[in-house]
């Protein structure tokens, strides 16, 4: 079965850098599209990044220029930098993937049948 693990976040000063690696197994990596997603404390989720199985991607406006969403195949393992991080940016990460080459309805949770159980950051 599908299984994404999290790792990388914790705690960051404003102005400083994490990079979230995300490990995938059970499924063929390379046609699944995949995301990151994030949710602080009485906030909604929020779509962050996503990239296809070409590598296209796509960013919230609140990360664009900042954020860098990435995958390495050969290693089955997505990734986001995340620099120049604001207190805004803390919350639970979430990898999330899917089964279409491409997010069916854009950067939502509604696109990715499958999630990890996240990793904590905190900028502060």
């Amino acid at each position: 079965h599908v299984q994404l693990v999290e790792s990388g976040g914790g705690l960051v000063q404003p102005g400083g850098s994490l990079r979230l690696s995300c490990a995938a197994s059970g499924y063929t990596y390379s046609s699944y599209c995949m995301a990151w997603f994030r949710q602080a404390p009485g906030e909604e989720e929020e779509g962050v990044a996503s990239i296809d199985s070409d590598g296209r991607t796509n960013y919230a406006e609140s990360v664009k220029g900042r954020f860098t969403i990435s995958k390495d195949n050969s290693k089955r393992t997505l990734y986001l930098q995340m620099d120049s991080l604001k207190p805004e940016d803390s919350g639970t990460y979430y990898c999330a993937a899917d089964h279409t080459p491409r997010p069916s309805y854009g950067l939502r949770r509604l696109s990715f049948g499958y999630w990890g159980q996240g990793t904590q950051v905190t900028v502060s």
